[in-house]
């Protein structure tokens, strides 16, 4: 066959080798990377002290690296061969080491230095020979030509002292503290592993900073399977935190972070990666990098096996996750809760209480001697009882001291009261954390407006006296403590007669406020039912108003407690028009939400 249809071969080259240059050395994009880089190179060469240096000379800001390790090779001449790494781009010393056994070197592709012209204008870099006499290599960002010079020192240098002068315009508000949280979380394990110490001197802003490996919040994990894979194992250090947007499970590869959140990835835009209940680090020494950037991977085969070897790891991540949620969504539900029947009790203690007595809330007081009835998640209880037992005295005395007096309130706030009938009022002295004030007060009543008469004017209690006229009545009290003084007023409504309500005993009348449990019925028209049996408010949290609601707090909280009103309106007022339950739910949601927190 003749060599035309044998076909042509040959080899790949570069046709401008400047141009190839060019292409790498701007193929980094983040100068925070590019510095990384340079301390990278300094660990590398078993520096125990790096030190960064940010400054400003002859109004040029600059950016110096200076470590003590063990410096760039040296020829058989003893001079450190800057020719070699000028020459040799592509062509790392590195690699050729990991070849035969080197261990935690991280460099592999002989670019990083040219990563500077993202940086600044001009690299100098200054090593001493074995002589101790130190030269200094200079690059120019754009010039494919370099020079190495003696550079006369008094003292003898060890290690390398690279300078970036001329800082580019786009990074010259790259300060200190942003080069030291990057480093701490970019390097995290590195810093970790080599011991190294690492300090960022900011000369501009004054301040120094010690670079600290990044220490996650939460809880550590324990227990976690051991992945191993054909190619080597995975390391995994993850913690358990509260559910926040920032939280992120970042990937590395021999202690160098490669991608700060793993969900970037297609292969992990899923839970539990995406769960944010989870920081920490997934370390996976075997992946094949873009080489310039260093935060791409190399989708190869060996990135095949870290996916396929995650399995046990996704399946104990999304139960930790699971059993996580549904504690935070108890937790939610019960701060909830408090927060819906609190909102209700405050506004009982304010609306007639005649009329939104179904559920016995607020209780009713019969003498001055007689306590009222509590609810569980109520904070504020009316007691007064004067005779309850020394031991109940004496925790009260220790445990509920009241601060001085803050505001008054009078209970039932507002009434309906019966022609020619009697209601009793009482003052609760309240200090600024709403605790019951017992001692140094003196009450004053008086009727401001309308007709109706009190039984005395002074005191904790008081009985009114409704006209023979039906009309309203504003009744006032004034609160005294030393200096202090505190007012407020209630509206009692005479009416011709009460209209009985259908419900006035039995069982359900002594069950207080209903507690609610959510149903997820997408697609059902209905957002909430009462249970009568289990005293329940069942919410559709599948509706799509409870999802929109559920995006903030206080609109969740909000449409929660009109759910709640929906369904006391309904069930304290059976058999009234539509009009006048539309009428109560406005009223009853009016007051509760006035008192929601």
């Amino acid at each position: 066959m003749s060599r035309k249809g044998r076909g042509e071969r040959g080899r790949l080259r570069i046709g401008d080798d400047w141009n190839a240059i060019t292409i790498i050395a701007l193929s980094q994009t983040n100068p925070l990377k590019a510095i990384a880089e340079f301390v990278e190179n300094s660990i590398d060469a078993q520096a125990r002290h790096v030190t960064i240096i940010r400054g400003k000379e002859r109004d040029l800001q600059y950016l110096k690296v200076i470590d003590d390790g063990q410096g760039i090779p040296c020829t058989e001449d003893g001079i450190p061969d800057f020719k070699y790494v000028a020459t040799h781009i592509c062509d790392s010393l590195k690699r050729r080491l990991k070849e035969n056994g080197v261990q935690n070197i991280q460099g592999e592709f002989g670019i990083g230095l040219l990563s500077f012209w993202t940086v600044g204008h001009k690299l100098m870099m200054v090593s001493s020979g074995k002589a101790g006499k130190a030269y200094q290599m200079e690059m120019k960002k754009g010039e494919p030509g370099y020079v190495v010079i003696p550079r006369p020192r008094l003292v003898s240098l060890k290690g390398t002292q690279l300078t970036i002068s001329h800082l580019l315009s786009g990074i010259r508000t790259l300060n200190g503290e942003k080069i030291q949280r990057y480093l701490a979380s970019e390097l995290r394990d590195r810093i970790r592993h080599s011991g190294v110490k690492i300090r960022i001197i900011d000369r501009t802003s004054r301040l120094e900073f010690d670079v600290e490996p990044r220490q996650y919040e939460g809880r550590l994990i324990h227990d976690l399977p051991q992945i191993t894979t054909p190619f080597g194992d995975i390391y995994e250090e993850l913690y358990l935190y509260e559910k926040k947007p920032e939280n992120c499970i970042s990937l590395f590869r021999s202690g160098t972070r490669v991608l700060p959140d793993i969900t970037v990835l297609d292969l992990f835009q899923c839970e539990p990666w995406t769960s944010r209940y989870f920081q920490g680090v997934i370390d996976v020494p075997f992946l094949h990098l873009t080489p310039g950037t260093r935060d791409g991977i190399i989708h190869d085969e060996r990135f095949a096996g870290f996916c396929d070897s995650l399995i046990n790891l996704k399946e104990r991540l999304n139960l930790i996750a699971a059993e996580q949620s549904k504690a935070e969504e108890e937790r939610v539900s019960k701060s909830t809760l408090r927060s819906v029947q609190k909102a209700i009790l405050d506004a009982m203690l304010i609306l007639p209480q005649e009329e939104y007595d179904w559920f016995d809330v607020p209780g009713k007081i019969k003498s001055p001697g007689l306590s009222v009835n509590n609810t569980e998640d109520y904070a504020l209880t009316i007691e007064v009882a004067k005779n309850s037992g020394k031991k109940q005295a004496a925790q009260k005395e220790f445990f509920e001291v009241a601060g001085p007096l803050f505001s008054v309130r009078i209970q039932p706030g507002s009434a309906i009261v019966p022609i020619n009938s009697t209601k009793t009022f009482r003052a609760v002295g309240l200090d600024r954390s709403r605790r019951q004030i017992e001692q140094n007060l003196s009450y004053e009543w008086s009727i401001i407006e309308g007709n109706g008469q009190l039984d005395k004017k002074e005191g904790e209690f008081v009985v009114f006296n409704a006209p023979s006229e039906p009309g309203l009545c504003k009744l006032k009290l004034t609160a005294r403590q030393q200096e202090t003084i505190c007012e407020i007023e209630s509206i009692i409504t005479t009416v011709d007669s009460l209209m009985k309500m259908p419900v006035e005993s039995g069982e359900f009348s002594k069950k207080g406020l209903p507690t609610y449990t959510l149903e997820s019925a997408a697609g059902q028209v209905w957002r909430s039912r009462y249970d009568e049996k289990r005293n329940i408010i069942i919410i559709n949290s599948g509706h799509r108003d409870f999802i929109y609601a559920g995006r903030e707090r206080m609109r969740k909280l909000r449409y929660i407690l009109r759910l709640f009103a929906k369904e006391l309106v309904l069930q304290n007022f059976i058999g009234e028009p539509p009009e006048k339950l539309l009428e109560h739910l406005l009223e009853l949601s009016m007051y509760t939400e006035d008192n929601l927190k």
